[in-house]
């Protein structure tokens, strides 16, 4: 079984230009956990190209074998630091996480 974890932030910045530096800093951030978490199988993050008047700002979609890996990741001392920079930018967030 694979679980596909898909989060999705709206950040609080209301500068457009502010905005979309920091959603390219929150998915650089969150790329650059590939090969250093053992619990994602794929990850793939990226900040929003469209519509920015109607589009959430940046999204993450990642792979794990369980919820259980998605628990661990989360508390993975790697992923504590990038989520503390993104807690910091966040004004909402929105998750789902599916079977694939």
């Amino acid at each position: 079984m694979t679980i596909r974890h898909v989060v999705t932030w709206k950040l609080k910045a209301e500068d457009p230009a502010e905005r979309a530096d920091q959603a390219a800093e929150v998915a650089r951030r969150l790329n650059a956990l590939d090969g250093v978490v053992p619990q994602l199988r794929s990850i793939s993050a990226g900040a929003n190209v469209a519509y920015p008047e109607a589009n959430w700002d940046v999204t993450l979609v990642a792979d794990f074998d369980s919820v259980a890996a998605i628990e661990d990741y989360q508390v993975h001392p790697a992923h504590e630091e990038v989520a503390v920079y993104i807690r910091s930018v966040v004004a909402s967030r929105v998750a789902v996480d599916f079977e694939v």
